[in-house]
């Protein structure tokens, strides 16, 4: 059995024992077999109700904590956790599965394998769902930038979740694409770029910087419109509400 990067999970079985290092994966796994999840990261808040042991966050995780729990499996993200504590539970003797999605496309597969070889699920409903609404892409409707942080500004680059997301949702990010487009996955930006970029909106989230009516859209001529960070990173479940909301943002 092996994770998304191609290491090794000595699994014997289905995993009945899962740490969570990654929001997105711990309400995947919450939604489709509850009673597996036994630690998740303070980040973790999907579901509301989740009652499992916290183990901080997802660049600092207690990793003896993690032990502490016993778990068949930790599961994790290339991106979102560092190789530095995959390494060290690992090295302790515990099975990770570290996960690697930058497109919808992979998202999905990579759900599906997790849940399937690492947990011995089949294809839940939400996720069944996921996959018939995202297998045709929308129309193309409105010219988008997404900002993720301010002081420094950063922006939704290319080669991200996010930026898949949006163009299957006939979103066209002009900070990665276009005469506008910057190179990188997050590239830093000022106000002044992302007005001069073309957007009509400029989409603000609530995570990793938690824009509000009154910190973010002061600083931008271009419309603004606040949204759930949760439906622009996570991949689970969010998926199914995201391609309502993105789907249906008025032009």
């Amino acid at each position: 059995m092996h994770d998304d990067l191609g290491a090794d999970v000595p699994l014997s079985g289905p995993a009945r024992r899962v740490v969570s290092l990654v929001p997105s994966l711990t309400e995947a796994i919450a939604a489709s077999a509850p009673d597996r999840l036994v630690g998740a990261t303070d980040w973790c808040t999907h579901p509301a109700d989740l009652d499992v042991t916290r183990v901080r966050g997802t660049k600092n995780p207690d990793l003896a904590a993690v032990r502490a729990l016993s778990p068949d499996l930790v599961v994790a993200n290339m991106e979102e956790n560092r190789e530095l504590d995959v390494r060290r539970l690992r090295d302790a003797g515990v099975a990770v599965w570290v996960t690697r999605i930058e497109t919808v496309e992979e998202a999905l597969a990579s759900m599906s394998r997790l849940l399937h070889e690492a947990l011995g699920l089949d294809d839940p409903a939400w996720l069944v769902e996921a996959r018939a609404l995202w297998s045709t892409p929308a129309p193309r409707r409105l010219a988008v930038a997404v900002p993720i942080w301010r002081d420094p500004w950063m922006v939704v680059g290319s080669s991200t979740y996010t930026d898949d997301l949006l163009t299957r949702a006939g979103l066209t990010n002009v900070l990665a694409h276009g005469p506008a487009g910057r190179d990188g996955r997050y590239p830093t930006v000022t106000p002044d770029d992302i007005d001069a970029a073309g957007a009509d909106v400029v989409l603000l989230p609530d995570e990793p910087y938690v824009f509000t009516a009154d910190d973010g859209p002061e600083a931008l001529r271009t419309p603004t419109r606040l949204v759930s960070g949760r439906l622009l990173t996570w991949y689970g479940p969010a998926m199914v509400e995201a391609h309502a909301v993105l789907t249906g943002l008025p032009e």
